[in-house]
């Protein structure tokens, strides 16, 4: 199901003409609500409490994405087979991938249920909640204002899923299950599959030892987050010694979803008095997640460490429902649970499912990719998660987006541990230094623990993916290791948990923990947490490579270091052309199979070695070292990765690889079947479509080293809403009155931004496009000048 969303702000037009509209004056009504909307239609939503912040924030949400975040609540809430039939899966990726619409019913009907709620409503602030129930106040209030709007234009554009059955009103409850969605990410969200159709085996039995996995196991556990290379960030931290002043300086930017579901969208929310805070957070969310206000500002990073892991169940010979431990047989949990299906004819008929589980965990057969994996006589897998019960998530930033300074901030997160699958950078105002940690929930898995406890299966296992923690399920002694200075049972306690706090830089590209500064490796830390002492990717290499070569002449402010970062991270450098185009290519191009193998060399030759949009031989570099991906390092370079030197090995590639050859024939040849100059300007494939314009892009791939991540893999059809690539990105420092902050949005607020349609584009997707930083208007005064200036004001 694709909806269609370009026609839905065309569609609200009449709106326009409704009391709620009113002029630019910035006063807010006693009580009331005020969305200021500058540049790029950001909100700036101001209230006098929680509840009332929630229903701006739900009610400019709903206005610039109604269509994702309806079919959004259709899917937690476990609906989607009522209204879109059992077999079809969501139009948009997101963390928990495409499975269908049955699959994703029942896993959000079991485990979203009224027990989670409970717990999340027990663990949560009230204010926190308070906005919860706000934000679905404002939802619906958009929703019957769209539809009033919609009804009395006969001949007005009309917005497809305006009056679909799917979008109606919301409550409270629906933003929590949004939040646990996004809590579960890294950890069940990415098997629901392999959860909701685990079924006890009736004969034959699971084989132990070597996996017979056909690939597609090994892909999916290959990121620790999602389905898709690249997903993820770059972050840097640059304190006093890199600034030369008492002040540090921020960047972030999230490689993340263009649409759907977990797409970001930016906003400023203020509660005078008690909080002012402004940055992006997914959709349906109803806080800043990544931002600053104007004591403190921060960043994520996808971590490396593993936030779920799995036990080796030997089962009861009489029973696979039953399994052992110590000895003694214990039942499985069961539950059934139904989900309403529409067939065909557009009845609905009720399809009830049993649910297995056991003390570790839901039971997830795996044996769809992996026969070894899957749930036998002998054998079966428990999945346990150790963020299902951490409801720390959104209280941590809760109580970040009001932090008074940088030490504040890390109290807090040392406090709740909250974090679910990301590394945190920080600075604070008027501090010269830097924070960087995967502090967080992490399972305390000691290697000696996974060592102690290892199984037949679980060494076959460790061939596909030696990171996930894989445990013997039938002693008591195996499970996750209990600390009492631990958040949660099962979590590492704080103290043993990689963090760094230093005056010059640091920095991170979703390799591990291990350089956070390449100047203070961390070393010793559990295999749980992410490599050490391995090759980096080559966006890490590149990034860090940005940070010493922005930090090795002090500047003499954080104003200058932030306006030379701004173009350091939006240059379209790649890391392999840098360093290995010239070794790669000499030996084929000193004598050339073919003509058309010639005219590629002179093209890569005379390539300035960046992705601009207007660059000629960056289309091809990037699909010849496409080609290059596959082989091996050892095989490819001839210098390898020694810790000693992390950015500079592995190096030295040898050309004389006949398949060095042969990929650059292959990528002639595939150029020439797509009737694709080998001189192709890359702005005429790499570009996204806004409104009635075609916008060339810049930058390339993460695999090839980019660090500016512009790129869906496929340069045929442009970069849309499917795109994992930039999305938010911000530099921000603190000046004499406070936060100075440069942003983009990549994608834009607002649905279909990303999409062909009619008009002008986006304006955010246009400044992107243009790499033209919007500096953030923060203060009263600020908002008030811009020319855009819009205001809202709800009773």
């Amino acid at each position: 199901m694709r909806l269609s969303t370009r026609g839905l702000l065309r569609a609200f037009a009449p709106l326009l003409s409704i009391p709620l509209m009113v002029s630019t004056a910035s006063a807010a009504q006693p009580g009331g609500v005020e969305i200021r909307r500058t540049a790029d239609r950001i909100p700036h939503i101001r209230a006098p409490g929680w509840r009332e912040l929630g229903v701006g924030i739900g009610h400019a949400q709903a206005q610039d994405a109604l269509c994702t975040l309806a079919e959004a609540f259709t899917t937690w809430r476990g609906e989607r087979s009522q209204h879109f039939g059992a077999d079809a899966r969501p139009a948009r990726l997101s963390t928990f991938g495409r499975p269908t619409n049955l699959e994703l019913d029942f896993y959000f009907r079991a485990f979203a249920d009224d027990a989670m709620l409970a717990r999340s409503r027990a663990a949560l602030q009230p204010d926190l909640l308070a906005a919860a129930d706000g934000y679905a106040d404002g939802y619906n209030r958009y929703l019957a204002q769209a539809r009033n709007g919609a009804g009395g234009e006969p001949g007005a554009p009309r917005q497809a899923c305006l009056r679909e059955p799917w979008v109606h009103e919301i409550g409270g409850d629906d933003i929590l299950r949004r939040l646990f969605a996004a809590q579960v990410a890294a950890g069940q969200a990415r098997f629901i599959p392999e959860i909701v159709n685990a079924r006890p085996a009736a004969t034959g039995a699971a084989k132990v030892g070597h996996a017979a996995d056909d690939g597609t196991l090994r892909a999916q556990l290959a990121h620790p987050l999602g389905e898709q290379a690249g997903l993820g960030s770059n972050m840097m931290a640059f304190g006093r010694e890199a600034t030369g002043e008492a002040g540090s300086v921020l960047f972030g930017n999230p490689h993340w979803y263009w649409g759907g579901p977990d797409r970001f969208y930016q906003m400023h929310l203020s509660i005078p008095g008690r909080v002012d805070v402004a940055g992006v957070a997914f959709l349906g969310v109803p806080l800043v997640m990544i931002g600053f206000n104007d004591r403190i500002a921060w960043s994520h990073t996808v971590s490396a460490a593993r936030r779920f892991g799995l036990f080796d169940l030997a089962l009861d010979p009489a029973d696979p429902t039953r399994y052992q431990v110590d000895g003694a047989s214990e039942a499985m949990q069961s539950r059934e649970v139904t989900v309403q299906v529409r067939a065909a004819d557009g009845t609905l008929q009720p399809v009830t499912r049993r649910l297995y589980g056991t003390r570790f965990g839901p039971i997830a057969d795996l044996g769809r990719r992996a026969a070894p994996f899957g749930w036998g006589t002998a054998h079966a897998l428990a999945l346990r998660d150790i963020n299902a019960d951490n409801f720390r998530v959104f209280r941590t930033f809760f109580a970040w987006n009001q932090a008074r300074s940088l030490d504040d901030f890390i109290a807090i997160q040392r406090r709740e541990a909250g974090m679910p699958w990301v590394n945190t950078a920080a600075i604070g105002r008027g501090d010269g230094r830097v924070w960087i940690a995967d502090v967080g929930t992490v399972p305390n898995v000691p290697d000696a623990l996974r060592a102690r406890c290892s199984t037949a299966l679980s060494r076959g296992f460790a061939q596909i993916d030696a990171a996930t923690p894989f445990l013997d399920g039938s002693r008591a002694d195996c499970d996750w290791a209990a600390d009492a200075a631990a958040p949660q049972p099962g979590a590492m306690p704080v103290a043993a948990l990689p963090s760094l706090l230093r005056s010059d830089h640091v920095e991170n590209m979703n390799d591990s923990h291990w350089l956070f500064s390449v100047q203070q490796p961390l070393e010793g830390y559990p295999s749980v947490l992410g490599a050490q002492r391995q090759a980096l990717s080559l966006r890490a290499r590149l990034g860090h490579t940005i940070a010493q070569e922005l930090a090795a002449t002090p500047s003499r402010s954080a104003e200058a270091l932030a306006g030379r970062l701004k173009q350091a991270v939006l240059a379209p450098r790649a890391w392999a052309a840098e360093r290995f185009r010239r070794e790669l290519l000499a030996p084929t191009c000193a004598a050339p199979a073919t003509a058309d193998v010639g005219r590629a060399c002179e093209v890569l030759a005379h390539w300035s070695g960046r992705a601009e949009p207007d660059a000629r031989g960056a289309l091809l570099w990037d699909a010849f070292w496409a080609r290059l991906q596959g082989l091996p390092d050892v095989e490819l370079f001839g210098v390898p990765f020694s810790p000693q030197s992390p950015l500079d090995t592995p190096r030295a590639p040898n050309g004389s690889d006949p398949r060095i050859a042969q990929a650059l024939a292959a990528t002639v040849a595939a150029f020439a079947e797509r009737g694709w100059a080998l001189d192709e300007p890359l702005g005429r494939r790499r570009f996204v479509r806004s409104g009635g314009q075609q916008l060339a892009l810049f930058g390339g791939c993460h695999g090839a080293g980019y660090f500016a991540v512009v790129c869906d893999g496929d340069d045929t059809h442009g970069i849309g809403p499917d795109a994992v690539a930039n999305s938010y990105l911000q530099v921000v420092r603190f000046g004499p009155r406070g936060v100075v902050a440069d942003t983009l949005l990549a994608h834009g607020e607002s649905d279909g931004a990303v999409e062909a349609g009619e008009g002008a584009a986006e304006a955010s997707v246009a400044r992107h496009a243009r790499r033209a930083w919007l500096r953030f208007p923060f203060h009263d005064d600020e908002i008030a000048r811009d020319p855009a200036l819009r205001t809202t004001r709800l009773p």
